[in-house]
Order: structure tokens, then sequence, then C-alpha cells
């Protein structure tokens, strides 16, 4: 198994990844140790992040394996390598872009496209993408997932935007291989306020509701 294949593997094993997009770049060291010590192990620095690479630089020398690090918001080939070099596990954009895929595979790195409509997740799907990176989930629900995955087994979804402890366990009854979540668990007052205590507990309880859920379901 090849690197890229472990990381798709650790990325559904964990199940859930945190979606980080702050103002202030010195917030992202403790909040990415605050979620590993709640549990959650996939976390996605975003590019609108100031300084973004020099995060996922520190984070990846202070936690190295504990975490699983990714950097999302990316739209071109150039901030893909970047990305990677900078430490980046994994690559996520909102957007299909198969030039990126290409980029990242070739670093040896899987990549979660963003799609919106059939059409748009079966492109991504026939390029390349590991995942399926269905986006704004909130407007489009649970039953959507069942839906589009009904003709098209072959995608590994994960929705992102609306997955909160209240939809984690409609989203993954309806077939997505993991969930992205932003707001929801990274929420504004608990970072302003660098409530770093109250983070890692409300990341507890998504990971021990998502360890629940996933063994109802069989997972």
């Amino acid at each position: 198994m090849n690197d890229r294949e472990k990381i798709v593997s650790g990325i559904e094993a964990e199940g859930l990844v945190a979606i980080v997009r702050v103002p202030r770049p010195e917030w992202t060291l403790p909040l990415a140790k605050a979620l590993v010590g709640g549990g959650i192990r996939a976390v996605e620095l975003t590019m609108s992040i100031p300084n973004a690479l020099e995060a996922v630089r520190t984070i990846d020398r202070e936690l190295g394996d504990e975490i699983l690090l990714g950097v999302g918001t990316v739209i071109d080939d150039d901030t893909c390598r970047a990305a990677i070099d900078a430490g980046a596990k994994y690559i996520v954009s909102p957007v299909v872009r198969p030039s990126l895929i290409e980029a990242a595979h070739a670093l040896d790195r899987p990549v979660m496209m963003g799609a919106y409509t059939p059409t748009e997740a079966q492109a991504a799907y026939e390029a390349g993408s590991d995942f399926i990176k269905i986006f704004p989930a909130d407007t489009l629900g649970p039953g959507y997932i069942k839906s589009l995955l009904a003709p098209l087994p072959h995608l590994k979804i994960i929705p992102t935007g609306g997955v909160n402890l209240d939809t984690m366990d409609a989203f993954l009854a309806a077939g997505s291989v993991a969930l992205g979540t932003g707001s929801a668990l990274l929420k504004k007052e608990i970072i302003a306020g660098e409530n770093w205590d109250e983070l890692e507990r409300l990341a507890r309880r998504y990971a021990d509701k998502l360890a629940g859920l996933k063994a109802r379901l069989g997972r």
C-alpha cells in the first residue's frame, strides 16, 4: 500500500474532518492540539488562513503523525504542490480541477474535489479524485447523498456544510464515507475566546458520537 492509499484509508477510518478557517494563524496550533486531544485527528487548514502554509509547517513539525493534516480551498496546481511540500497529507478543493489531481497524485497524495451536481461528482471521480466533497451539503441534505449514491455507488462522498451533532447520523446513514464539519465544531465564540479546553471537550463529543454511530452502522 502506497502513501496515498494509506492516507485514504486513514481518512475513512477517522470518519470526520475538522475544517479550520480562522483569521489568525497563531490560533491554528493550539486549535489543532485541542482537536487531536478531543479525538479528531483529521484536520483541514484552509488556504484562506493568513500564512496558511507556515501554519501547516508548524503543525506538521509539532504534531507529526498524531494528526492527519490536509490543506483546503486549493484551486491551483502551484498551491497544491506548495501545500504538500509544507506537510499536507491530502488536498481539498471546492471545485473540480483535474490538473490538481494530477499534481497531488504525482506526489503520492490524495485529493477531495468539490462537487454539487451528479455530473460534477462523476466528472471528479473520472478525473481520479479519491473523495468527492459534496459542497455545500447544507442546502442538499442527507437525502441528496442517498439519491446520488443510488446510481453512483462508487463515489466516496464526504459532505461538507450542515454537518453537526444533530445531522451526523443521517449523513452517515445516507452512505457518506466520512463527514466534513467546520463552524458547527469550531464555534466562533470558542475560537475568539481562545477557549481550547472547551474546544477539546466539544471535539470529544463529536468523536464519541461518531464512534457510536459507526458501531451501530457496522462500520
